[in-house]
């Protein structure tokens, strides 16, 4: 197969639906070979971003451009790009073979060559001796391999794919996430991929948009994106957090301290961004940073609580903490043999190094 794939650049792009406004006003850069995840709630605007780039779609406003090119108003089949939907729309009475060839056979490719290329990407997804099976023969993961072999037969320089594992188990999802991303390094080709599912675009991506209410809230690479969000949805979205609702009470050139909890807890940070005395923050705290005992750098960031609940997940343990005012925390710790545990009721002290909490605006 042909190895490499396309850039592609969304500027000022637009859509509305009559009186709603699906996307507004989205400029993104997908470098060539990259893969880029757009991560969103339902009725965020990701899926209606995919269908405009793919061409099923036309913005209301705005630039789509791929290889430097514009491909507004170019139909889909002319934009040679390669689309793998959730539901695999497979042809039930064709085999496995003729489904992948299908793009081929369209492009009027010559019969020796359909054959060879169609079994060349077959053995890419590993399913090498399936040709002559049809689709309800096959389980659901193996249907979406074959619907990813049918996209990448034609080598297209972008494949675009729509939650395409949403309809699979967990487990199952997560050996098709691997499976997707060693695809693509072997290929080349650039991917943008649609999900809802936080934990799948970190696991995939080079980079995420994160798309709300039609609007880019951060684009940026997965650690930073988890590590560093930009906004209050984004740390609420990406990751599991608990968001303490706060105002600066003193900013120097070492970092923040911050009110939180009614005014009962102080917390210090190590924020990036500059701050103001008396600005309304939001402190977001993740709680596999958070730990039992003894604060660290000199007593900051000490906060008595108390074990509302406790459950066992196996490698790790959930401690569900009460803090002042009333106050939610979450906790995660390992499942360790040699790891204090504490039960509903106790009093605890917890802690977090100024270095893992994050400050949004509020």
């Amino acid at each position: 197969m042909t190895r490499g794939g396309a850039s592609v650049e969304l500027v000022g792009l637009r859509k509305r639906f009559g009186d709603v406004g699906a996307v507004e006003d989205l400029t993104l850069k997908v470098e060539a070979g990259e893969f880029v995840t757009i991560l969103g709630p339902s009725g965020s605007g990701k899926t209606t971003t995919l269908m405009m780039v793919a061409g099923f779609e036309e913005p209301s406003a705005g630039e789509i451009l791929i290889r430097g090119e514009s491909v507004l108003g170019r139909p889909p089949y002319r934009r040679n790009v390669g689309v793998v939907f959730q539901s695999y729309a497979l042809f039930p009475h064709m085999t496995v073979l003729d489904n992948v060839a299908y793009p081929l056979v369209m492009r009027k490719v010559p019969r020796a060559e359909v054959r060879r290329r169609s079994e060349a990407v077959l053995a890419l997804v590993r399913l090498e001796g399936f040709g002559g099976r049809h689709p309800r023969q096959l389980s659901g993961g193996q249907q979406q391999r074959v619907a990813l072999a049918r996209a990448l037969v034609f080598d297209p320089p972008l494949l675009l794919m729509d939650e395409p594992l949403g309809a699979l188990d967990k487990k199952l999802r997560e050996e098709l996430q691997l499976e997707i991303k060693r695809v693509h390094r072997e290929v080349g080709v650039t991917v943008i991929y649609v999900t809802h599912d936080q934990s799948e675009a970190l696991t995939m991506s080079d980079r995420i948009a994160v798309m709300h209410r039609g609007r880019l809230e951060q684009y940026a690479l997965p650690e930073g994106l988890y590590e560093r969000p930009a906004t209050r949805f984004v740390a609420d979205f990406v990751g599991e957090a608990a968001l303490l609702d706060g105002w600066v009470e003193a900013a120097t050139g070492d970092g923040l301290a911050v009110r939180v909890a009614g005014g009962a807890v102080r917390l210090v940070a190590c924020a990036a961004a500059e701050r103001r005395a008396g600005e309304r923050v939001t402190v977001v705290l993740r709680p596999e940073k958070l730990r039992f005992g003894a604060a660290v750098s000199g007593g900051a960031n000490a906060i008595a609580a108390s074990v509302g609940d406790v459950v066992y997940l196996g490698e790790t343990t959930r401690y569900w903490l009460q803090i002042a005012g009333g106050v939610g925390l979450a906790l995660k710790a390992p499942s360790r043999s040699d790891t204090l545990r504490y039960g509903r009721g106790d009093r605890v002290e917890v802690s977090i190094d100024p270095r893992d909490v994050i400050v949004v605006t509020g």
